[in-house]
């Protein structure tokens, strides 16, 4: 996740690890009557409660994430266990008012955000939630020390991430590397996992629900059900697409690496991606680039650096696209108090961010900036979830979110994806001569697509197989036969050997001993595509949709400032109709971006066995 989208939103990614403090939880008491009367008057004190001690912990945070000490970490845990204490008593009463009849609807919706704001939930019973911090966070630990090898010295986390993206080690070091990794990481934590889920699930019934995954199903406005058959469909749309990519991709490897290494049918070596997850792909667009459209003819972060461009600079640029929509400048105190480049005199957590600290005008980004092409593109992506936070300002504090967790990701992707050539000449970046022709739109939509496209079903299958692990269908003893199993089924990659039983590969990947829900990342990818779409159609662009910019364009800002202040108040469906003209969430436009790239894909993979 790359964003604290309100203080509200950063506490729940602390609620991520598990923190549930158990003492308050136990002694809470339900003090209001159990009628629909007493649930308002319930809910209206809760947000009362909760919105202070939400700037306090926003701050805490803050120092700490931008001024690491032992104090400044201190310091944190203690708010955020303070916190998470209120959220886990004001979940438990919520769920009492839970069946009552003639709720108002909109307490009805914020008793339900209630219930469902612990990602994992722990039971009242005396120590439970004691054990349950204990091991989440000794997972989470597990996983921040974690170390694999290559060349038989030890290589940590961000160093291994980095080395499996390099494309001039050989097969076996990538596959050193991957296994390694997954050995010395995921396998240690099994035990950990097994308990935290049995606890959890017991958390989850008290609140209300089957299990813990069907908790996070809940938060779509829609049955756990029926969500899990919405996003079956979705993937269902882009599978073609996605099937093209991989064959186009296998076929390449073949190439490059030979029958032994990388046969030319079945599925593709995990290792041989440039991703420890094969989740993203981009950094084998070299292996993989159409000869002669895969040079675009321009870099943006050389176009910065030859116009003497420093890190604030790129973020005006941001700015000024938001600007060009009609939404106002940022605050001064944004550009007082953001952390935008590395400080020189202590230790920072440099992961992009973008932070609302009091829910209501202090909205801040922290980046190590570096003038390059990503980082200009993080920052349009990050600045979107800054005037996300900002439009919904007004809104009762539970409001104070996404209409789903998908949306917040995708408000600075569909800006970003502006960042075409044609944008970039409009800022005087690029000149208007050095545009690249149509001919090398495959190249772009290609290295899109390594991206784009390549994590679909990675960003599904995550939480199926947890959700699998938390209704009980995938018992321990098969946790990593079920992991490779879907590895398989949906991304169609393996192992570069195999696999003992007792493994727990998925315990490799962040997002799982952290506790993050992952669904969001892949709802994301398709609403991105689907708000793109309606903002060239608004903006009444008649060429190719992956050229478009809306630049400049007031129309687009005006609808979309229209849907970003429903913030949380109205299902998301609505929020989506208000930006769209749609309430129903669509692959469409996500392969009319891809529709040149997949005439040309299908061309080449001629004479190709597609799938594995």
């Amino acid at each position: 996740m790359k964003f604290a989208t309100t203080a509200r939103a950063a506490l729940a990614a602390g609620l991520c690890f598990g923190l549930a403090v158990p003492a308050f939880a136990e002694e809470a008491k339900t003090d209001y009557p159990v009628t629909a009367a007493g649930a308002a008057q319930f809910i209206a004190d809760a947000e009362k409660d909760l919105f202070p001690a939400s700037v306090d912990n926003a701050r805490a945070n803050w120092v700490n994430y931008t001024y690491i000490t032992d104090d400044t970490d201190a310091l944190a845990a203690q708010s955020n266990a303070a916190i998470t204490e209120k959220q886990v008593a004001y979940a438990v009463d919520a769920a009492k008012f839970a069946n009552i009849p003639n709720l108002d609807p909109d307490v009805a919706r914020k008793l339900s955000i209630l219930r469902q704001g612990i990602v994992l939930p722990a039971p009242t019973k005396l120590g439970a939630a004691d054990e349950l911090s204990t091991i989440s966070t000794r997972l989470a630990s597990t996983y921040g020390k974690g170390r694999g090898t290559l060349d038989g010295k030890e290589i940590n986390g961000s160093d291994i991430e980095a080395a499996m993206g390099d494309l001039s080690h050989t097969p076996a070091e990538f596959a050193e590397m991957w296994t390694s990794w997954h050995n010395n990481v995921g396998a240690p934590m099994k035990g950990d996992y097994v308990k935290m889920v049995g606890i959890a699930n017991q958390g989850a019934k008290e609140l209300g629900y089957a299990d813990v995954g069907a908790m996070w199903r809940s938060g779509y406005d829609m049955s756990p059900e029926q969500f899990s058959a919405e996003t079956q469909r979705l993937w269902e749309e882009v599978k073609p697409l996605y099937l093209a990519l991989h064959t186009y991709v296998r076929h390449k490897l073949n190439e490059k690496y030979g029958d032994a290494v990388q046969p030319k049918t079945g599925p593709i070596r995990a290792d041989l991606l440039g991703n420890m997850w094969a989740q993203e792909w981009g950094n084998v667009y070299p292996l993989v680039a159409p000869a002669g459209a895969g040079d675009l003819g321009y870099d943006i972060g050389a176009l910065l650096k030859a116009k003497g461009k420093t890190p604030i600079d790129m973020v005006k640029y941001g700015e000024g696209f938001y600007s060009s929509l009609g939404f106002a400048p940022l605050p001064e105190t944004f550009w007082k108090r953001s952390m935008i480049t590395k400080p020189a005199d202590r230790e920072v957590i440099c992961h992009a961010s973008a932070w609302d600290i009091d829910n209501k005008d202090d909205i801040r980004i922290k980046m190590c900036t570096k003038v390059n092409s990503e980082d200009f593109v993080t920052i349009h992506h990050e600045l979107g979830h800054n005037y996300y936070q900002r439009a919904y300002n007004q809104q009762p504090y539970l409001y104070l979110n996404g209409a789903n967790d998908g949306f917040h990701e995708a408000i600075g992707d569909f800006i970003a994806l502006s960042i075409t050539p044609q944008y970039l000449v409009q800022i005087g970046l690029l000149d208007k001569d050095k545009v690249p022709s149509a001919d090398k739109d495959i190249g772009l939509l290609l290295r899109q697509a390594m991206d784009k496209v390549a994590f679909l079903p990675f960003g599904l299958l995550v939480d199926r197989y947890r959700w699998g692990i938390f209704d009980g269908s995938i018992q321990p003893a098969d946790y990593n036969k079920a992991w490779t199993k879907m590895r398989l089924d949906y991304q169609g990659i393996v192992p570069p050997s195999a696999r003992p039983d007792d493994a727990f590969d998925a315990g490799a990947k962040f997002h799982v001993p952290g506790n993050t829900p992952y669904t969001r990342y892949f709802l994301a990818r398709i609403f991105q595509f689907q708000f793109y779409e309606a903002a060239c159609k608004q903006a009444g662009w008649k060429g190719p949709l992956h050229r478009c910019s809306f630049y400049g364009n007031k129309k687009v800002g005006e609808n979309l400032d229209r849907m970003l202040k429903m913030g949380m108040s109205k299902p998301w469906p609505e929020a989506l109709k208000a930006f769209t003209g749609s309430d129903k969430l669509s692959a469409k436009p996500m392969l009319a971006y891809f529709a040149p790239l997949q005439k040309w894909l299908d061309e080449q993979n001629k004479g190709e066995k597609a799938g594995w």
